[in-house]
């Protein structure tokens, strides 16, 4: 078998309100519950388990990307704009109120309520 992402776990101060998030902004299943987790199902059979942290436990920032189409990008990127949330065209939010066109495609960050760095690109990057 090939070596495949099963899940990865993102850290939050506020479980219920993070998945609340995620669900709405990405536009995803409502989680299952798992043990101490809230599980968001991606469609390409990678989840994201979103466990509560521990009273004064650092959340460290993650970034997290998600390739999306081009429908699926418009119509996030209207939720975030709707929201109003800042977004930058680079990881390093040095381009506010942008987007990129990397790759031929089209890309934006934002922040989850944790500080996590959330990106939808509509192309992957080049590896070469």
């Amino acid at each position: 078998m090939a070596v495949r992402l099963n899940h990865t776990i993102l850290t939050a101060r506020d479980r219920d309100a993070t998945t609340h998030f995620l669900v709405t902004i990405l536009g995803l299943d409502e989680p299952r519950h798992y043990g101490p987790f809230l599980v968001l199902q991606l469609s390409n059979d990678v989840s994201l388990d979103v466990l509560e942290a521990d009273g004064e436990e650092e959340i460290k920032p993650q970034h997290y990307a998600f390739l999306v189409d081009e429908a699926e990008f418009d119509e996030i990127f209207t939720r975030v704009r709707e929201r109003g949330l800042p977004y930058w065209a680079d990881p390093f939010h040095s381009r506010p109120g942008r987007t990129n066109t990397w790759y031929g495609g089209r890309g934006v960050y934002f922040d989850d309520p944790n500080g996590h760095s959330l990106e939808i690109m509509t192309q992957p990057y080049e590896t070469d």
